[in-house]
């Protein structure tokens, strides 16, 4: 356990669903511009929650509404394959995350439905086996639950609310991610394996069909962590509390 410089006893447990929760929190925010998106792109409200009933995966769904609000009714198998791509990530989350989940085969069968972004990231930022399934199944199952009741409040207020964009809603998944990964730079190598693919995600976004610069920036992370050209000197770890 920790203690903290209020004097509070924070036990370890506690420490990962205070984080997990807060990710719930910022990462569900931002279905509301899922919804919002959704209904202006053409879609009914019944279509838009069904989406992040099944679908769950914000990325994909951004990416499936944003090209169908494009191109309508003629650009749907585009749409589709833009959502498929963008979701072939989870697969490799699938795979690192299929160890930390354990149990039976129906177990792992449902923790695919909750295996993104955040639930991923919660997961593997946690030292011990058993905080490591606390941060997954908190973050999946709260985000999972949040997501949708807020994708059907976007979709129902979606003409009171105007662009989601001008409320900073778009930025919110983005800025929760940030948050995860900023401690984990302590290493000159894992700080080049971010910017080498920021840097080719965001050089590529406009020039192919959405979803591929994220493949594009996973293969070029890959790479450059394979090499480990900088080495894996690291700088000194912030204290997290006096242990007691």
């Amino acid at each position: 356990m920790f203690i903290e410089s209020n004097g509070a006893v924070v036990t370890a447990e506690r420490e990962v669903w205070r984080e997990a929760l807060g990710v719930v929190l910022a990462t569900s925010a931002y279905g509301v511009s899922f919804g919002a998106l959704a209904v202006a792109a053409g879609l009914d409200v019944w279509q838009t929650c069904v989406l992040s009933l099944l679908m769950f995966t914000g990325g994909s769904q951004f990416a499936f509404v944003g090209v169908f609000a494009a191109g309508g009714l003629s650009a749907l198998p585009s749409a589709i394959a833009s959502a498929a791509l963008l979701g072939v990530r989870n697969i490799a989350y699938g795979m690192r995350m299929a160890p930390i989940v354990g149990g039976s085969a129906g177990r792992r069968a449902a923790a695919a439905h909750f295996t993104i972004d955040e639930s991923t990231a919660v997961a593997i930022s946690q030292d011990d086996p058993r905080l490591r399934r606390v941060g997954f199944w908190v973050t999946g199952i709260g985000i999972f639950v949040g997501w949708n009741i807020t994708t059907l409040v976007g979709a129902l207020v979606g003409d009171v609310l105007g662009d989601p964009k001008t409320w900073g809603l778009d930025a919110a998944a983005a800025a929760a991610f940030l948050a995860l990964l900023w401690p984990r730079l302590k290493q000159r190598q894992a700080i080049a394996v971010g910017v080498a693919a920021a840097v080719v995600a965001a050089a590529f976004t406009p020039l192919v069909m959405p979803g591929l610069p994220v493949l594009i920036a996973a293969v070029v992370a890959i790479v450059v962590g394979w090499f480990n050209w900088l080495g894996a000197e690291s700088a000194p770890a912030e204290p997290r509390g006096e242990a007691a």
